[in-house]
């Protein structure tokens, strides 16, 4: 967990600065592909799913150290030859996850926080689940565990792997030639996130292209078909921490209220998006039609909140990284404690976001349990060491963060009330 920390501290800055750096192209060019709220919101989600990361909150069913102990037939020697092995494994076992996560009901909930932006730039690579708690998918690694790839060789490669998948998550990149036919390209990915009928569940691969061409999943970006990113049943939230678990939410009301006690079981193992016939027809869920027209999330907010929203978040990464930097010195359990801190801090402006009433209660919430970080730890975990001014600071954020909260709670609930009479008339 710590070097995973470590690691995070390199590579949050420049996310967010390559972010922030296809903003500001969009601009120049006239092409912005990223609303700002949208944007805040994604890299909400990943500050959610690194924390989660950082606390180890998932276990492993079958862990690939187990395999390599029990099943592996050879060991291939150490070099390059052994990272290139994982680096495969790892490409195949990441196309079956992304497809089986696509497919099936249950573990569409696993996914729908990555597919979930409406817009398609590099912030939405961040959009990642917090709601894996059990790791069930290690044996596709099984190749690399019979051929002996060390343990130590995944956890290295794995991360590379992962951030590796960022950059293709643009509009700005058109077609790349000859490497269309080898790797996972902008175009390739830009279908994938589309929800355009001849686009769906298709392009899982994550690097190498020809896993989906190899087994039957590939569709090239049409030049006349514009993709529509997002997903048919839309979240209509900029909150994180709910979209991770809308479907589930849904999986167990509909298995509650179907009369079908086959379909009480089966609705998990269904194809994604699959109701019961009865609980369909009686609590209908909208969904998309026509990609073509459609209103995009948008709900109104004011200059000013979109400057208080960037500060908000620019705090929480200030404490995130303070965390990632510091964890050991944290020690359990009071690195729980400070995740679910950073819980709150998400969900508290997400939803502030969202122009909720309830964003006051979490952010009473937040700044409360805030305060009693500060008084059980006495100097916000040991940052007084780097001066007096630290504990003031931290509480005055929380007075501020209070107050200003307040402010937009009461002025949004104003002007939506105003509006009504309005648009009755």
């Amino acid at each position: 967990m710590e070097t995973y920390g470590k690691i995070l501290l390199i590579a949050m800055p420049i996310f967010l600065g390559l972010v922030l750096l296809e903003k500001l192209y969009g601009v120049i060019r006239g092409r912005d592909t990223v609303r700002n709220m949208d944007m805040v919101s994604s890299l909400s989600s990943g500050v959610t799913n690194v924390t989660k990361d950082v606390l180890g909150l998932s276990i492993a069913i079958i862990s690939y150290k187990w395999m390599v102990d029990h099943l592996a037939i050879v060991h291939i020697p150490g070099g390059i030859l052994t990272y290139i092995v994982a680096f495969l494994a790892l490409d195949f076992a990441g196309y079956w996850v992304h497809r089986i996560a696509h497919e099936y009901n249950f573990f569409w909930n696993n996914h729908i926080i990555h597919h979930s932006s409406e817009e398609f730039n590099l912030a939405c690579a961040l959009r990642q689940s917090i709601s894996v708690f059990f790791r069930i998918f290690a044996f596709l690694l099984l190749p690399a565990a019979l051929l002996g790839v060390p343990e130590i060789v995944i956890a290295v490669v794995a991360p590379l792997h992962l951030f590796a998948q960022f950059w293709y998550h643009t509009q700005h990149i058109k077609k790349m030639g000859f490497l269309e036919y080898i790797i996972v390209t902008p175009s390739h990915h830009r279908v994938h996130h589309a929800i355009n009928p001849i686009y769906l569940d298709k392009n899982y691969s994550q690097i190498f292209i020809f896993w989906d061409k190899l087994f039957g999943t590939f569709q090239e970006e049409l030049p006349d078909v514009k993709p529509v990113y997002g997903i048919t049943r839309a979240v209509q939230t900029w909150n994180p921490i709910r979209i991770n678990f809308q479907h589930m939410v849904l999986l167990i009301k509909d298995a509650w209220r179907t009369n079908s006690r086959k379909d009480k079981f089966r609705i998990w193992i269904m194809p994604t998006g699959w109701r019961p016939a009865d609980v369909a027809e009686k609590y209908p869920v909208k969904k998309i039609e026509d990609p073509y027209n459609f209103e995009k999330y948008d709900p109104r907010a004011s200059n000013a909140l979109h400057v208080w929203v960037w500060v908000q978040l620019l705090v929480i990464l200030g404490f995130v990284s303070y965390f990632f930097g510091n964890i050991a010195s944290v020690g359990t359990p009071l690195m729980f404690y400070y995740g679910g801190f950073i819980f709150l801090s998400v969900y508290a402006l997400t939803d502030l976001m969202d122009r909720s009433p309830y964003a006051f209660f979490w952010e009473i919430g937040k700044n409360g349990f805030g305060y009693y970080l500060l008084l059980r730890t006495g100097d916000w975990f040991g940052a007084g060491n780097f001066g007096n001014y630290i504990v003031p600071v931290i509480q005055g954020y929380f007075i501020l963060s209070t107050l200003v909260t307040i402010y937009f709670v009461l002025k949004h609930y104003q002007e939506d009330h105003s509006a009504l009479p309005q648009a009755a008339h």
